[in-house]
């Protein structure tokens, strides 16, 4: 339960980190996110998904 707290813990800083230093260039990613077709979207959360599970897996051996 320590790890994914630690783990949702940086998921914060990293995201308001992008917000706090390029807002500017955070506001044209979800522009165009929103113009991207679903699928795309989609196959890239599951791809990122798997490249995270593939690193703590690799980490946490």
């Amino acid at each position: 339960m320590h790890d994914l707290l630690v783990a949702i813990g940086l998921v914060l800083v990293i995201e308001g980190l992008v917000w706090a230093v390029a807002p500017d260039t955070a506001q044209r990613l979800l522009e165009v996110a929103s113009q991207t077709p679903k699928n795309s979207l989609q196959m890239a959360g599951w791809t990122a998904v798997a490249v995270g599970v593939g690193i703590v897996w690799v980490l946490r051996g």
